[in-house]
């Protein structure tokens, strides 16, 4: 197993010194290397990525400032030459803190609780259910139970997550028969619910994470009763 890695670090050299690291560690696999924040925050939103090795200081827009602009990062191993970065880095719920000049024991270390936070995260998901999607050309694993609800737009429906929007190419009706019946209810043409994920509802709405969600009249009825079985 390689996690998929990049590195961002506006120095060269730093950068070259890291990215020779990743190459050559079993559990690593570089994607691409960044010289500002710009480009990597493309480059995240772009490509499937695992792990970030993130320079603090950069200019303009510093690593801290990455981590604010990003909405569901992955994860992060912050390096950098001042150690009293390192309070402030485990509140962005950082992997570890790698302070410069990097050995390779405490890069290895980094590394394997990388690896370990992975292998946890998956192994909590693996057994289930879920189905996969194509979202940006790319397939994708969804977990039923993380699906919100989701919601038509156009030629497209959104998928809303625990982890992030899903949008993807299909129809409601299409996507409907990929869902359990007993857990999943279109309430409206535009939008089915997760029934398990259902706060409250009235006679017009139906409340999910605190967002109220229109409710078709002739599916009252069927609601109630789909609730009353979860």
């Amino acid at each position: 197993m390689k996690l998929r890695s990049i590195v961002v670090d506006d120095s060269s050299m730093q950068r070259m010194a890291v990215a020779k690291l990743v190459n050559n560690h079993p559990n690593l696999a570089l994607v691409a290397e960044y010289s500002n924040a710009i480009e990597a925050k493309n480059g995240i939103k772009n490509n499937e990525i695992d792990l970030i090795f993130l320079d603090v200081e950069m200019p303009i827009i510093n690593g801290f400032d990455l981590l604010e602009s990003l909405e569901n990062p992955p994860q992060v191993i912050l390096i950098t030459g001042k150690p009293d970065y390192a309070l402030k880095a485990f509140d962005y719920d950082v992997t570890d803190y790698l302070h410069k000049p990097i050995t390779m024991a405490r890069f290895d270390a980094s590394v394997k609780r990388a690896v370990q936070k992975f292998e946890q995260l998956h192994k909590v998901h693996e057994d289930e259910e879920h189905i996969f999607v194509k979202s940006n050309l790319k397939k994708r694993k969804v977990v039923l139970s993380d699906i919100k609800w989701v919601e038509a737009l156009g030629d497209y429906i959104k998928l809303v997550t625990d982890e992030a929007n899903v949008v993807i190419l299909s129809t409601m009706k299409a996507f409907e028969k990929q869902l359990p019946e007993d857990k999943f209810l279109r309430i409206h043409k535009s939008y089915i619910v997760n029934l398990e994920r259902i706060e409250k509802y009235n006679s017009k709405n139906v409340e999910v994470a605190g967002r109220a969600i229109p409710l078709s009249r002739n599916k009252k009825a069927e609601l109630a009763e789909a609730l009353s079985n979860v």
